[in-house]
């Protein structure tokens, strides 16, 4: 069975957010192997200066990369990153698969978004869901519903367009 983890930064405090993610959870329990791990996030001062930020992300950086298996492929969250549609990102999860991946771990960044290291490390695919930018908190919900939606195309189960 597939592992998937979800390495993000921060807790989400909004119940509706955690509902949603619950109950994505749960339905993936028959595809995969499903966890999210939290790392804390670091405090943003107020008017930070550039080289303030760069040491936010260098220290979340720190606590993503302690929390990546070695074997894992990493696939960072990024405005970088491809974009697909529903129907590609499945046929991609399902090539990773194919091709002996048993780990995939998607990583989302914190407010300040990922550092270079992360986007950089081998064996990775780097992902974009727009070009706009979201709440970290709410790229859980729709990251972990689109993983659950990429199974259910792959195993050809319908679900609500």
């Amino acid at each position: 069975m597939l592992n998937i983890t979800v390495v993000c930064v921060g807790k989400i405090k909004e119940k509706y957010f955690v509902s949603a993610i619950d109950e994505y959870k749960k339905r993936l329990g028959r595809f995969c192997k499903f966890e999210i791990v939290e790392v804390k996030d670091e405090a943003i001062p107020d008017n930070a200066s550039d080289s303030e930020k760069s040491a936010v992300i260098k220290k979340e950086a720190e606590r993503i990369k302690s929390k990546l298996p070695k074997s894992a492929y990493i696939i960072p969250l990024c405005i970088e990153g491809k974009q697909y549609t529903s129907e590609e990102f499945a046929k991609q999860l399902s090539s990773l698969a194919a091709h002996g991946v048993s780990h995939i771990v998607f990583v989302i960044g914190g407010s300040l978004g990922l550092s270079d290291d992360i986007k950089g490390m081998p064996a990775t695919m780097k992902l974009s869901f727009s070009k706009m930018t979201f709440p970290h908190q709410l790229m859980r919900v729709v990251l972990t519903e689109q993983i659950y939606r990429a199974f259910t195309i792959n195993n050809g189960i319908t679900y609500h367009k």
